[in-house]
């Protein structure tokens, strides 16, 4: 799927709303087009608000620093600009922030800064420092994701807008599809995202033939044996589906 197609496809985006982000890395492998040990963040980066539904956009990325002031005078005066580029994005934005200080000296948002992005058409803000006001963020049902949570907000400040940045270790660059929910966060190559919620409709499927089998009577080593084949011939020919595509 182009970028193009995306832009005009906001069933697509929907479609992956429903379902989870383990389900989605699961498809993502059977498509083979990149190794299983990349492309999703590690487990510096958790969700603030694990019941929220899973989190789907396009990354607007950014750098944030809050040590010590900024050379202008406005701390905010790059969140209009950010407002501004959402408009290059071929869907509804992820702001995403790497915070450039060590150790984290601030939050890198509240509620103000929440309640901007969500009226401008955001679907969550990940960082990979830390937020405050999250009762607020919260109340607004905006998912954020981040490293920890600090109350004040020091110096805060948007050096660079819509650059690669480093988060739950992984690099995000401008525009990358994200998926996250309370499990942690994933990339999602654009070239098969149109494939993926009916792939996961396939591979929840075949699933429950084992989740069937143990929910019902009559267990044994053998039946368990005989559920897990079917599941896994299931799986297999998903995959060799979707490796030829």
């Amino acid at each position: 799927m182009t970028m193009n197609q995306i832009q005009n496809s906001a069933e697509t985006l929907a479609a992956l709303a429903k379902y989870d982000t383990p389900t989605v890395c699961n498809v993502i492998e059977l498509f083979d087009v990149r190794p299983r040990n990349v492309g999703y963040m590690n487990d510096s980066i958790k969700s603030c608000f694990p019941k929220f539904p899973p989190m789907v956009g396009f990354a607007l990325t950014s750098t944030f620093r809050s040590m010590a002031p900024p050379q202008s005078s406005d701390v905010y005066g790059s969140l209009s600009d950010q407002v501004e580029r959402f408009a290059e994005l071929p869907g509804p934005p992820v702001v995403v922030f790497q915070d450039l200080d060590t150790p984290t000296t601030s939050a890198t948002f509240g509620e103000v800064m929440c309640t901007i992005y969500k009226s401008f058409g955001a679907t969550g803000l990940i960082t990979s420092g830390a937020g405050r006001d999250l009762d607020q963020v919260e109340a607004i049902g905006f998912p954020v994701f981040t490293n920890g949570t600090i109350c004040s907000h020091g110096y805060c400040h948007i050096p660079h807008i819509n650059v690669p940045v480093t988060v739950g270790g992984i690099c995000i660059n401008p525009g990358m599809l994200l998926h996250g929910d309370l499990n942690g966060v994933t990339t999602i190559p654009i070239e098969i995202a149109s494939e993926i919620p009916d792939a996961c409709k396939e591979l929840m499927d075949a699933e429950q033939v084992v989740l069937d089998y143990c929910r019902g009577g009559n267990l044994s080593a053998k039946g368990l044996s005989d559920a897990r084949k079917e599941c896994g011939d299931l799986i297999g020919k998903l995959a060799q589906r979707l490796t030829r595509k």
